[in-house]
């Protein structure tokens, strides 16, 4: 009975997933099979041959490998290697190397023979790559073929280096990388510009011929490409819907990436529920979102015709439903963020004692209070809360070199206006100029440039949360160090970093926490900075009585918003709101027009918040409820 349960939940998907539920788990479940693998050909005398990938989705399986030699004498001497593909031209010693990356993650700390290891030629002469591919193709059938390929998905459905119009049938060859690839591969090089546009790949067609072969995805970012893969119809638009041909593939996700398949997204359509509030009130905007209805004209065969006749049954009459979902939503509306003095506040978001609170913003880089929740900010000072900013990161390194420069070439006019004499000055500032003459990308700054960069931030941050209405002692730089590296791979957390935020939240003790949820920041900044956060408080928890009163709110709007049925505040904006709030983004000048390091998201900074705040409000408008210019978004995180 449970199979077929199972059969019918996943019926939508045309191969196997395995669902676990975080990476690292995933990691050392598909690590642990790799060292079986190996262990079986050890006892049978024979080689194990290994597929293998880059990027960030294997790292921990390399770990686990490499934890599993160490610990537990796994050994890598029977086994051979060979490398899905790498970047051409690429020299091996390059940072962004995959012969760099293997060496780093696993073959530099376990005992393979380095003749074993195979690993596409980024040097080779254009007209010599053909007979490479050949030989490659060659050695991995005399070895005798794959044992097990790993592989990663990219946002274009590539596996390997195998972008959209890759053949099912196609060999190791060079191909040329679609604009989003290189686009998500640019913070790695220091510029989409610096990126290959070419590579050397397995195909498909090699792929195919793997004995085992094992797709691993991770996060909320991979999940719309997932379903694709999953779920879809094969198309050569996404490769990895070719998958669904063979009788070897599994798909093995976290539980956030597997977020959007049918069975998690919308389980009504697979199976029997239980009917929670929080899964009918998905459901039901759900419903009244693909049939373009406000919710209280939903009806009984809208319900029955969608899968939600178990919901109508259980929960009925549906009117009755729809206006439960209504009224909820309509309770997360407020133009009192901090709470309204003297009001009822059973139905409202937020408190409405004490009737003044200690409000405090965490930014993770120095505008992401404005561009994520400028209004609410604004609101917040204007209704006579005290609230503090504490910008965590530097933001250093998403400043151009040229307005390095500029800012130092005022600092030396100034001075020598003012008759100010400061010849060192002048050699830092020609330092600077000759290493930014001759810098390579992704070079790391030197000390006075990351300097001049941070200070530009600051002081744009500072203008950012003066006009919103803070004094100074109201805002904080934590130059976090995690974030101080230099370079675009920080350095991993320490107690410093929780202890630099506990002894500002003891400091204010604050009644709300605004923190940034978007962890769908490709910098990966956010995630950290939210975890720094919430370990803090977890610590904090334990002595101090003023944090049972201290609730946290999980912002966003730089990278995604929260899915309407998410949201538990929502603070509207009339359109001159709208303005202060750009104007307080604008204070941001280094981020502005063309910011480094702005994703695959064309649009300016401001303008994303502009639309997605639009956005918020039409989605509240077409379910029924009042229609506002524009609507800032919150979930509360209860630690």
């Amino acid at each position: 009975m449970a199979r077929l349960n199972l059969l019918e939940e996943t019926r939508f998907e045309k191969l196997p997933v395995t669902v676990f539920k975080n990476s690292k788990e995933a990691s050392i479940n598909v690590a642990h099979r790799i060292a079986d693998i190996i262990k079986a050909k050890q006892s049978q005398n024979l080689n194990a041959v290994l597929g293998l990938a880059t990027g960030a989705t294997p790292i921990a399986v390399y770990a686990e490998l490499v934890r599993l030699h160490k610990e537990e004498g796994l050994s890598f001497k029977n086994v051979i290697t060979f490398n899905l593909d790498e970047y051409y031209p690429m020299r091996p010693t390059a940072a962004q190397s995959y012969v760099t990356f293997m060496n780093e993650h696993l073959f530099s700390h376990i005992d393979i023979d380095k003749n074993n290891i195979h690993i596409p030629d980024g040097t080779l002469a254009i007209e010599d790559i053909a007979a490479f591919c050949l030989a490659y193709e060659r050695k991995i059938t005399e070895a005798g073929g794959l044992d097990m390929q790993i592989l990663g998905i990219g946002r274009t459905g590539h596996i390997g280096f195998n972008e959209p119009g890759s053949a099912p049938n196609s060999g190791t060859r060079l191909v040329t990388l679609d604009d989003l690839t290189r686009k998500d591969a640019a913070r790695d090089f220091g510029g989409k510009s610096f990126v290959p546009t070419k590579a050397v790949t397995m195909g498909i067609g090699t792929i195919f011929k793997a004995r085992e072969i094992v797709l691993m995805a991770w996060n909320g970012k991979k999940a719309a490409i997932i379903k694709k893969a999953v779920e879809g119809e094969i198309s050569s638009e996404v490769p990895a819907t070719y998958l669904q041909l063979s009788d070897n593939v599994e798909f093995i996700l976290d539980e956030d990436a597997a977020s959007l398949l049918t069975r998690f997204d919308t389980p009504w359509l697979v199976k029997d529920c239980v009917w929670t509030d929080e899964l009918t009130r998905k459901a039901v905007i759900w419903l009244a979102k693909i049939l373009k209805k406000p919710i209280l004209k939903l009806t009984e065969d809208d319900f029955n015709n969608n899968g939600m006749a178990q919901l109508a049954l259980e929960k009925g009459p549906v009117y009755n439903i729809n206006i439960h979902i209504f009224n909820k939503l309509q309770h997360t509306i407020t133009g009192w963020p901090g709470g309204k003095p003297d009001a009822d506040d059973s139905q409202r978001p937020e408190r409405a004692q004490p009737a003044k609170k200690r409000s405090l913003i965490f930014s993770p880089h120095p505008d992401d209070d404005v561009i994520s929740m400028g209004g609410t900010f604004i609101r917040l000072v204007d209704q006579g809360h005290e609230v503090h900013v504490a910008y965590q990161t530097s933001g250093n390194t998403a400043v151009w070199d040229d307005d390095a420069l500029r800012f130092v070439e005022f600092n030396i006019d100034f001075a020598e206006k003012m008759g100010i004499k400061q010849p060192e000055m002048k050699e830092v500032y020609a330092n600077m100029r000759e290493f930014i003459a001759k810098k390579q990308p992704n070079q790391i700054d030197t000390p006075e440039i990351q300097t001049v960069k941070g200070l530009i931030r600051k002081g744009e941050a500072i203008a950012g949360a003066r006009y919103c209405g803070l004094k100074d002692d109201q805002i904080h730089f934590m130059a976090l160090p995690f974030y101080e590296s230099g370079k675009n791979q920080k350095n991993p957390v320490t107690e410093t970093d929780i202890v630099l935020t506990m002894e500002l939240l003891q400091k204010t003790k604050p009644h709300q926490v605004f923190a940034a949820g978007d962890f769908e920041d490709p910098h990966g900044t956010h995630i950290v900075c939210f975890n720094i956060i919430l370990e803090a408080l977890k610590r904090l928890q334990k002595t101090e009585s003023w944090v049972k009163d201290c609730w946290l709110w999980m912002y966003r709007g730089a990278w995604l918003e929260f899915e309407t049925h998410e949201i538990e505040m929502a603070v509207p904006l009339s359109p001159q709101e709208v303005e202060r709030k750009k104007f307080a983004i604008f204070k941001h000048q280094s981020q502005k027009d063309r910011a480094v390091f702005p994703g695959d998201d064309a649009r300016e900074f401001w303008k994303r918040a502009e639309d997605r705040n639009g956005e918020t409000a039409k989605a509240y408008d077409n379910l029924g409820l009042a229609d506002y210019e524009a609507m800032e978004a919150f979930v509360r995180y209860k630690f």
